[in-house]
């Protein structure tokens, strides 16, 4: 008879791994301007969110090259002409292994992490995940020697 170890759940939550505070910008922010901050910031995607704070869309680097790869100006282009409205979202308590399956079933780099108000808390990278992985390997081999 083989015994089979029961698989332990690791209790990660999007809040675990989330940057945040979340950058964010406005629907009518220029796109250079969105494309300086993601710049200055160091960070693929803008959150982008009304005038009471909910989160109305999402800008990434593919978005800007999209627009300028069609002879947009992007100095005369707002954030709100190409970003992807209404992302898909999760709230700080959604587990991390259904945050993965989400990215990866969506095929997105970015999931904004969202509040019961639908504003943004954080937002969670495919970087944040390659991290988090590292992290948790490290912390196997460690165990192991």
């Amino acid at each position: 008879m083989i015994l089979l170890k029961k698989r332990r759940k690791l209790p990660l939550r999007a809040e675990d791994i989330m940057t945040q505070p979340p950058i964010t910008t406005k629907l009518n922010t220029k796109l250079v301007e969105a494309a300086k901050t993601m710049i200055e910031k160091r960070i693929g995607s803008l959150l982008v969110v009304d005038e009471e704070g909910k989160l109305r869309g999402i800008i990434t680097e593919r978005d800007i090259v999209f627009a300028t790869s069609q002879g947009w100006d992007p100095t005369q282009r707002e954030v709100w002409e190409v970003m992807s409205e209404n992302p898909i979202t999760v709230t700080p308590d959604t587990d991390i292994v259904e945050v993965i399956e989400k990215m990866r079933t969506m095929d997105v780099r970015h999931m904004p992490v969202v509040d019961q108000e639908g504003k943004p808390v954080g937002v969670i990278a495919s970087r944040d995940i390659l991290d988090t992985v590292l992290t948790l390997t490290e912390l196997l081999l460690v165990r192991r020697e």
